[in-house]
Order: structure tokens, then C-alpha cells, then sequence
């Protein structure tokens, strides 16, 4: 990537990550940290092992089309750079995913770059979706279900099946041409839609074409693809468990997965607002509630798990300019 461009991504995270920091109540986060002590540093420690999980699915996909071309330790850099592009973007994807494509683009070509990156980002998203149905399949086992449990998970299972099915569609004719027609259908951004699909059809059908292939091709690749994203998804809640230990030395570990289940679904609903401010707040409250803990914990719970990812976007925008600007050739 030019270094222009690298300044370019580095300069605008830390503008937004400033932002973000300027928001926080200081003396809330002090008191927040002195009562997890220790535990912080093993949430912070636990996403460097969970972002090993994501470059790998990451790796198997681009492994899958040919020559990787590039070391673990430099995806990996790339990656947990993009998350946190995507934390501190409004819109998630606006960020992180050019900046992978325009990484690995040198390395192995743009139209590979971007098919490995897109299927990636299906994987990922695909991935959230089974994640929350096994968690409605969770909370019908674990949980006592009366008339408005079972109809929130009704909607929920309804929800993900859909999801599902648009992916494995996805995965099979390629979605890039299936997503930009929905946008098209938008009133505000229609005309641009329509005016960039006609000039990069071409691409466009191409990579299509690619994501189409590989699935075809490499269908075990993307089981395990999808099987360490939703491992990911699932050992992720250890982050709710070790500061639940804080207040809650008896709290189980599948309270813990409902708790994130429930506020990944709501935060994504809001996956406009720059690191989903208010909305993983308030999710975390809500499912504190509704599992029997108090709204004090959710909060606790929350403010934690932001000053994690404010901590993680931190060090991704320094990963940015860390190692060199490619891949090892040949790997």
C-alpha cells in the first residue's frame, strides 16, 4: 500500500478513536478498572488469542484460491489493523475492508484481494448468524421460556434462518452484484449505486464469479472458515465471564454467551454508529436484565468490554505503521 494512503487510514482512526476517548467519563473508568484489577489485562489478552482465530479464517480463504504470498504475523497485523478501522468507522465496513484489499492487492492482485476479502467479511457476518441460533437453541435449553421468551425467540430464529439462507445464496451465485441491486433500491444513495455498479460491472462480475468458485471448489475450506468464526464468536463471551467473576463468582458461563448473543444482535442493528456507541450499552444492559442480573453489572459489563476495543483500536492504528508496507512473496 502507498504510504500516503497508509498515513491516510492512520490519520482518520486516530481522529475518530480521539473522539471516542473525549466521550468517556474519566472517573467512571478509574473506578471500572480498580475494581477488575487483573482481570482487565486478561480481557485485553484474551482478543490478541481471538484475533488469531479470525486471521486464520482469513488465511484459509485466501490459501484456498492459490499461493497465500504472505506470513501469518503480517495478516495477522492487517487484520486487527482492519478491526479497528471498523470500530471507529460509521458504517463498520467502510474502513477495514478497503484497507485489507489495498494491503494485500500488491501481493496477490486486486481481484483476489478483494474476492478473499468479501468472502471473508461472508464468513464473518455468516458466522454471527449461526452464533445467534445456536444461542436461541442455548437459551431454550438452560432457560425457563414464557409466552414473550418464546415469541422474542421465535422472531430471533426467524431472523437468522433468513440471514442464513441470503448467505448460503451468497456464497453460491456471489453477492457483490446481489447487494449493490438492494442498495440501488434506496432513495437517498440510488443514483450513485446505480452510477458505480455500471462503471466496475466488470470487476464486480468478476469477483462475483471468484466467491462463486471457491465455494464451489474449496467447500471445506469454508467450513472451517465458518467453524473458527463461530469458535471465535463463542470464546469471545469469556470476556463477559472474567469480569462477571469480578461481582459474580458463581455466574456460568452460558449467561455469558446469551449476554453476548443478545447485545451483538441489538449493537448490529446499529452498525451505523461509530464503535456502536449507546447500542452495546444499551444491548448489555437489556440482556443483563432480562437473564436475572442487575443493569448495574450490565453497565459494569459495558464499560469494560468498551475500554477493550478502545484499547485493541489503539493498537491496530499502530499496527498500521509497524513491519513493511507488503507480504513475504511465497509463502
Amino acid at each position: 500500500m502507498k504510504k500516503k494512503y497508509q498515513n491516510a487510514f492512520l490519520a482518520f482512526g486516530i481522529v475518530v478513536l480521539a473522539l471516542m476517548v473525549s466521550q468517556l467519563d474519566f472517573v467512571q473508568v478509574h473506578d471500572g478498572l480498580a475494581r477488575t484489577g487483573y482481570w482487565f489485562l486478561a480481557v485485553v489478552a484474551l482478543w490478541g488469542l481471538l484475533y488469531v482465530l479470525n486471521t486464520a479464517a482469513w488465511y484459509v480463504i485466501i490459501r484456498s484460491s492459490g499461493r497465500v504470498g504472505v506470513g501469518f504475523g503480517w495478516l495477522y497485523r492487517v487484520s486487527v489493523s482492519g478491526f479497528a478501522l471498523n470500530y471507529a468507522t460509521p458504517g463498520g465496513l467502510m474502513g477495514g475492508e478497503p484497507y485489507r484489499i489495498m494491503s494485500l492487492a500488491p501481493v496477490i492482485g486486486t481481484a483476489r484481494a478483494s474476492s478473499s476479502v468479501i468472502l471473508y467479511v461472508m464468513t464473518h457476518i455468516f458466522s454471527h448468524f449461526w452464533f445467534w441460533l445456536l444461542s436461541v437453541v442455548l437459551f431454550l435449553l438452560t432457560r425457563p421460556v414464557n409466552a414473550l421468551a418464546a415469541a422474542v425467540l421465535a422472531a430471533s430464529g426467524a431472523f437468522c434462518l433468513a440471514g442464513l439462507w441470503f448467505f448460503i445464496v451468497g456464497y453460491r451465485r456471489g453477492v457483490a452484484m446481489r447487494a449493490l441491486r438492494l442498495a440501488a433500491r434506496l432513495p437517498l444513495v440510488r443514483g450513485r449505486v446505480v452510477r458505480f455498479v455500471w462503471r466496475h460491472r466488470s470487476q464486480l462480475h468478476t469477483i462475483d464469479s471468484q466467491v462463486a468458485a471457491l465455494h464451489g471448489q474449496n467447500r471445506r475450506t469454508l467450513v472451517l472458515a465458518v467453524c473458527l468464526e463461530v469458535l471465535c464468536r463463542v470464546l469471545s463471551a469469556a470476556e463477559i465471564y472474567f469480569v462477571l467473576l469480578v461481582a459474580m463468582p458463581h455466574v456460568s458461563y452460558a449467561t455469558c454467551v446469551l449476554m453476548l448473543a443478545f447485545t451483538s444482535l441489538f449493537a448490529n442493528m446499529l452498525f451505523f454508529m461509530p464503535l456502536q456507541l449507546g447500542g452495546r450499552e444499551g444491548g448489555f444492559v437489556m440482556s443483563a436484565v432480562g437473564l436475572g442480573l442487575t443493569a448495574g453489572q450490565g453497565i459494569f459489563v459495558a464499560l469494560i468490554v468498551r475500554l477493550r476495543e478502545l484499547v485493541w483500536t489503539g493498537l491496530g492504528l499502530m499496527l498500521i505503521k509497524v513491519g513493511r508496507s507488503g507480504g513475504r512473496q511465497g509463502v
